[in-house]
């Protein structure tokens, strides 16, 4: 068995690639087991699900990644929890505007590793300019959208107008009649594309097995984050727009889980590596958060790893994860030990606010 992803030897991993989570940690939380005293595994990137899971009282939530960058993402927030109250927490993370995330950084930071802090000051500009939750390489494609190129497209009227809460009908009306222009379009397709979003976005090799245009799967998945959900409740569109959350937030930022979280910090078991290394370790779980790594395996790989992953899994375990383009779901192998739970699937993917992904998928191991 390989310690290694598949993805280890083709992407970068010493650099933030997500300086916050682009997944919904509210359908995460409502597909994972419910009952307390569970074991759950998380991939890290950004660390905000990890923390969104500790919601659901688990014994602990193990978390891996391959990208010691990411994993200093999560010890940030742990500093950032544990001596910020959650309004700093906020302005620090550039949910909220800030003129002091210089002392916001610096207290979150006493206590991490020497390492810890020496990754985040060499960051430190950066994090007052935008927060610690914009330095990303994602953050900053986005931030270029946002600053250099939508303004070109749409005036800020219409920008505002994008976070109005309507009826579902007003808010066709809106896509339709005001938003949805020419320009739009010319600037999905290109901004969108997936030489773009490759070079300046997500690595290059995480479209190695990615079928179909990016930017038409961008436009498809526009629709449902414009239309069929309330862009008012929407915080990864807001941030898109905007570079700031507005009133909706991600569920391990709001204020009602900040003490919660925060209490059970020391569940957290983060380990930098594989996911592949948990099985090795002889460790089992009850639920796990696979993000979207699948998608960036090739089929065989896949099915190797996700036969690792049932290798790990108790009973009843569930594994939930998502798919943007390239589709993954339980290889032929393993189709008789999984129960695919798609009434679950279908109501969460309908309220899904991270609206990049095509899927959403939840299965459940038989045992």
């Amino acid at each position: 068995m390989t310690h290694s992803s598949e993805i280890a030897g083709k992407a970068r991993f010493d650099q933030i690639r997500y300086a916050q989570l682009w997944e919904d940690a509210d359908v995460l939380c409502a597909a994972l087991p419910q009952a307390p005293g569970k074991t759950l595994v998380s991939i890290c990137s950004a660390g905000d699900n990890a923390l969104a899971m500790l919601t659901l009282d688990p014994a602990r939530v193990v978390v891996v990644d391959l990208s010691p960058a990411q994993i200093a993402c999560l010890h940030l927030r742990i500093g950032a929890y544990r001596a910020l109250s959650h309004p700093e927490f906020l302005e620090l993370m550039g949910s909220r505007p800030s003129t002091r995330r210089a002392d916001l950084l610096a207290r979150a930071a006493t206590d991490l590793s020497p390492d810890i802090r020496a990754f985040w000051q060499d960051r430190r500009d950066e994090v007052i300019a935008h927060g610690a939750g914009g330095v990303g390489k994602f953050e900053r494609y986005f931030r270029i959208f946002r600053t250099k190129l939508l303004p070109l497209v749409h005036s800020r009227k219409t920008r505002d107008d994008i976070f109005v809460s309507r009826p579902k009908a007003a808010r066709q009306e809106f896509l339709d009649k005001r938003f949805n222009t020419w320009r739009w379009r010319l600037l999905l397709n290109v901004f969108f594309s997936r030489f773009m979003m490759g070079r300046m976005g997500r690595d290059k090799a995480f479209f190695d097995h990615v079928e179909g245009s990016v930017a038409q799967h961008v436009a498809r998945r526009i629709k449902h984050a414009a239309v069929t959900c309330d862009p008012a409740l929407n915080p990864y569109l807001h941030w898109i727009m905007k570079g700031t959350h507005g009133d909706a937030l991600p569920l391990p930022w709001r204020a009602e889980h900040y003490e919660t979280i925060r209490d059970r910090l020391d569940r957290l078991d983060i380990r930098l590596g594989a996911l592949e290394a948990f099985v090795d370790d002889g460790d089992t779980a009850d639920g796990f958060n696979l993000s979207d790594i699948f998608e960036y395996m090739s089929p065989e790989v896949f099915a190797q790893v996700y036969g690792q992953v049932l290798q790990a899994a108790n009973p009843q375990a569930r594994l939930v994860y998502w798919n943007m383009m390239a589709p993954r779901r339980v290889p032929p192998a393993f189709a008789a030990k999984i129960t695919t739970l798609t009434e679950e699937e279908d109501r969460l993917k309908a309220v899904d606010k991270a609206f990049f992904y095509s899927d959403f998928v939840i299965e459940e191991f038989k045992g």
